[in-house]
């Protein structure tokens, strides 16, 4: 065992944990993978809710009562998962407050069937905000093209937002001008900006999923030298676009005002090619003032054989672009790539939620029959 977690923390790296459960929260697991693994934030997805809740454990009463009550199988879900995080959210509290606001967060995401509807993504941010009721939550928007303007929307109302499924530069320079949008907005209204929080989600390990595959199948050996290097090139010219935008005279009047800067945030860092070492979107991504959020096997690997050096950003833009270009010039194209990770997000996790709703109904119809 090392003291990498330590480490990463003291780099300036807020680990969060991209998973819960009602039994992990029960159980004291949670509690205590803040208080030995420096872990001080969670994340969920409709992916972690549907695994969690088909697997059963902790739900058999509340969805013995939501059946007794003959709910809708809709309610029945959403208050399922909004009860596990509130309570998740009481567990980190004391980290929100240690933190004055920064960290203790827990996030959870709109209805991924809303991603391309900017109208309903917004209102059901605000119902999830009212729903889970604790100040230390995230509510997760994706970054849809719909949903941009529900972000600025949604920080505009003085709620916070953890925008999720950012996977190009491009778009990722559009998240940060939703957000300072809606922190106009917000300023504009009266609303305290210090109040309002927000972390922007970069997905990682799919792009060099995504390009990987592309790269295989183009099949020269300029083509497989670039596999493994899209996604920490990607990352870390993000965290570049995210330096630009802070140095801003735009941003720096938004900061005079008290509002707080959205941090960039490492998802999908569980790494898939077992080619790669299993730490990789960990160790090459350490910058201070960002957070990574890690699946249970990537933190544990980090903690037994993670080594963190320092900075692994700084200094790394020039070589990155190159690797971009070099994947282009061998025929890869960036912006098709993108697009076709946003689409394939979205539909995951709507797979997931509508795989949710039917394992959720299915049960609800079984406790109906067993009551009479």
């Amino acid at each position: 065992m090392t003291d990498a977690l330590k480490r990463l923390s003291e780099e300036g790296v807020a680990i969060w944990l991209d998973d819960l459960s009602r039994k992990r929260i029960s159980s004291g697991d949670l509690a205590e993978l803040l208080d030995q693994q420096h872990v001080v934030g969670v994340t969920t997805n409709p992916t972690i809710f549907q695994k969690a809740i088909s697997q059963g454990d902790g739900y058999e009463e509340q969805l013995a009562d939501l059946a007794a009550r003959r709910v809708t199988v809709e309610e029945a879900v959403r208050m399922i998962t909004t009860a596990d995080v509130r309570d998740a959210a009481d567990v980190l509290r004391p980290v929100h407050e240690a933190t004055e606001g920064r960290d203790g967060r827990v996030s959870i995401e709109v209805d991924p069937r809303l991603a391309h509807n900017t109208r309903a993504t917004a209102a059901e941010a605000k119902q999830l905000a009212w729903l889970v009721d604790r100040p230390n939550t995230f509510i997760k928007i994706p970054a849809t093209r719909a949903g941009l303007p529900a972000i600025t929307e949604t920080i505009g109302r003085g709620i916070s937002v953890n925008v999720t499924l950012i996977f190009s530069l491009e778009r990722y320079r559009e998240v940060m001008d939703a957000y300072q949008k809606g922190l106009e907005q917000a300023k504009a209204r009266g609303l305290e900006l210090d109040k309002i929080y927000s972390v922007a989600s970069f997905f990682v390990s799919r792009v060099d999923t995504e390009i990987d595959k592309r790269l295989d199948a183009i099949g020269t050996d300029e083509a497989r030298e670039l596999r493994g290097r899209a996604a920490l090139a990607n990352a870390r010219l993000a965290f570049q676009a995210f330096e630009e935008v802070v140095a801003a005279d735009r941003w720096q009047a938004l900061e005079r005002a008290g509002a707080n800067v959205q941090r960039p945030l490492w998802a999908s860092t569980g790494v898939k090619d077992p080619n790669l070492p299993d730490t990789l979107y960990v160790t090459e991504l350490v910058a201070p003032g960002t957070v990574n959020t890690m699946p249970e096997a990537t933190l544990k690997a980090t903690e037994d054989h993670g080594e963190i050096t320092g900075n692994t950003v700084a200094g790394t833009y020039e070589q990155a672009r190159a690797d971009l270009d070099a994947l282009a010039k061998v025929g890869v194209d960036y912006d098709d790539v993108v697009q076709v990770l946003e689409d394939e997000g979205v539909e995951k996790f709507e797979t997931a939620w509508v795989g949710l709703l039917e394992s959720t109904k299915a049960e609800l119809e079984r406790l109906v029959g067993e009551e009479g």
